[in-house]
């Protein structure tokens, strides 16, 4: 039987996802994907989880995209099978209720990237390389990296990422927006564990709620946005955590959150 593909490790409120393919650079299988998307699916309905870290096994990749030695002998069947697997383990990470947060290290390229901006932060290492090189295979980021890479960097610096296929060491991936925090190398999933830990701290209710705004939020315009914010702010202030958050605050003691 083979050995799983994906690991799962729980530190108090927080689960911390890892990649393990480290022998492939974690590149992206049928196997790895079927299983992500699965685990995903099982670590969005632990109501006890609070944030979720997303990261790679081995000191040499968070993850190389999808396994091309693997793809070299698929037919255009076989192509079209394996789209609607990956389809669904990149959308099963933008599908958690959770805050997600991804450690990259060494390279994230293609899929990989593209696991990692379906998180809601990424941290990447100083020595970290991260691009979509797909263009320059033949293809088209398919894992939501045009549409991900133009949220966040908008049409002009997106179509440069995209249409380039370059690759980008960390720090000028952190002033186009590629990435959202740059710390020492060595040091990702410590630093992504922490941030997640400070997410776990606060209201579970009020930070899916707040997720779910700035997610729904992005393709609207300005008015539907503000009502999309508006539900996310009921949820949260007509909450059992909303009654101890305050009443925490002006007893001047940490909340114990009821949900």
């Amino acid at each position: 039987m083979n050995e799983p593909s994906v690991h799962v490790e729980r530190s108090g409120h927080v689960a911390v996802v890892e990649l393990h393919r480290p022998d492939a650079l974690n590149a992206i299988s049928t196997q790895l994907a079927k299983e992500l998307t699965d685990l995903m699916r099982v670590v969005g309905d632990d109501t006890d989880v609070r944030a979720v870290v997303l990261a790679g096994s081995g000191d040499r990749a968070f993850c190389v995209g999808a396994d091309l030695k693997e793809r070299n002998a698929l037919d255009n069947d076989g192509f079209a099978a394996q789209r609607l697997i990956f389809r669904a383990a990149f959308a099963s990470v933008r599908a958690l209720p959770q805050p997600a947060v991804a450690a990259v290290h060494g390279f994230a390229l293609g899929g990989g990237l593209e696991l990692a901006l379906s998180c809601d932060v990424v941290v990447a290492e100083d020595a970290a390389v991260v691009g979509l090189p797909e263009v320059s295979l033949g293809l088209v980021p398919g894992g939501g990296g045009t549409q991900l890479a133009l949220r966040r960097l908008g049409p002009g610096r997106a179509a440069d990422v995209v249409l380039t296929g370059r690759r980008f060491p960390a720090l000028e991936a952190l002033d186009l927006g590629l990435v959202d925090r740059v710390v020492p190398a060595g040091s990702a999933r410590a630093a992504a564990t922490d941030l997640a830990r400070q997410i776990a701290d606060n209201s579970p209710v009020a930070t899916r709620a707040a997720k779910r705004a700035l997610r729904d939020g992005w393709s609207l315009d300005e008015a539907a946005a503000m009502d999309v914010e508006d539900v996310a702010w009921r949820m949260a202030a007509f909450s059992a955590d909303r009654q101890e958050g305050i009443a925490a605050f002006n007893e001047k003691r940490r909340p114990t959150w009821p949900s």
